[in-house]
């Protein structure tokens, strides 16, 4: 499956689409009836994703590391999600990463079209997700690019103004990266593994990290569309960054869509596809979507840490047994994400698909 070198149609700005001042969508990103978002405020609006202080893992303080780990551990079984604070990223950082590309967004166009992206990576200025001639579009425009491997970064790739963005990113990068092995060791641990097998299985340091920069800008009606449709990502584990003046993001739980509350300086974490077959479905990447506001627009960063794109990834042994064999066939995260670049946002259903008929 090769992905083309262009996109099917003319590419649209979503946020040239809200600057119009019009106070309707056009159809193309009117989603069917079951699709919609629901405003209706109901139990779930108590709910929140658990939120865990990771200060504690440096505690020195075997009791306060493990009940931090238990914590970790009881999140990814039954949330797939969690935001963490203390993490060790600077709060300057975080929100100047945010800005920054919050003014990215507001440039002139033209300086913005100098980056638009095509289907083959996806790096630059983009405004869908799949190829599909025809799909339904999500009310989103974005900004992707590659960190890790070395060899795919390319600081040109990356916007030159405003001219401090490509330091931020940069410094912004390293940090993530870090905080990435500090959980993969986590896990390896709550699993029972060895504490450094998740990061040798996702390639040791020779690892795949990129960041696609969301920009959701004001929408007339909010409840025909979506700014992401339903998914699970595709890579190893998900950092977000979310804008803290505006909900956007809602994660399925036991059918119900709720809506993250995010919490000053947190970082929000979930478990994406290749963990989940990595841990033979212990833990699971879990559906969400995003979102749109009429009076606010929103940013947020996603940080994908992802497994070497052409290691074999398949459930560790030692957590297959005769009453769990294992789900998963071996497959390559590059093969496994081919699916995604072809056919965008769908559900769980390339994991799901994935299962052995064994």
């Amino acid at each position: 499956m090769n992905c083309p070198s262009d996109w099917p149609e003319p590419i649209v700005r979503v946020q040239s689409l809200s600057e119009t001042g019009n106070t309707m969508i056009p159809n193309r990103y009117i989603k069917p009836p079951p699709e919609r978002p629901s405003f209706n405020t109901g139990s779930d609006s108590l709910l929140n994703i658990p939120v865990i202080d990771l200060s504690g893992l440096a505690s020195g303080d075997p009791t306060i590391q493990q009940a931090t780990r238990d914590e970790i551990s009881v999140a990814c079984r039954e949330w797939g999600f969690f935001q963490v604070v203390n993490h060790g990223i600077r709060h300057d950082l975080v929100d100047g990463a945010r800005e920054t590309w919050r003014e990215f967004f507001h440039q002139p166009m033209e300086m913005k079209q100098d980056y638009a992206n095509a289907p083959k990576t996806y790096e630059g200025y983009g405004s869908r997700l799949g190829v599909q001639k025809g799909a339904i579009l999500d009310w989103s425009d974005y900004f992707f690019l590659h960190y890790l491997p070395s060899n795919l970064k390319n600081h040109n790739k990356w916007p030159s103004h405003p001219p401090f963005l490509r330091d931020v990113v940069e410094e912004y990068s390293q940090e993530i990266v870090r905080l990435g092995k500090v959980l993969l060791e986590v896990f390896s641990i709550n699993l029972g593994l060895e504490e450094s097998y998740l990061q040798k299985a996702f390639g040791g340091d020779d690892i795949g990290a990129c960041l696609r920069v969301n920009f959701y800008p004001k929408c007339p009606q909010p409840d025909l569309t979506l700014g992401l449709s339903p998914h699970s990502d595709p890579g190893g584990m998900t950092f977000l960054l979310p804008d803290e003046h505006v909900s956007g993001l809602q994660v399925r739980k036991g059918g119900e869509w709720i809506t993250v509350k995010p919490v000053r300086h947190a970082i929000i974490v979930n478990i994406a596809d290749q963990i989940q077959v990595l841990t033979n479905a212990i833990y699971k990447s879990v559906e969400h979507r995003v979102i749109v506001n009429p009076n606010k627009e929103r940013v947020s960063l996603a940080y994908f840490f992802n497994p070497k794109s052409d290691v074999l990834i398949e459930p560790a042994t030692k957590l297959v047994t005769s009453k769990t064999p294992a789900l998963y066939q071996p497959m390559t995260f590059d093969e496994y994400r081919l699916f995604i670049r072809t056919k965008g946002p769908q559900g769980k259903s390339q994991v799901d698909s994935l299962k052995s008929s064994k």
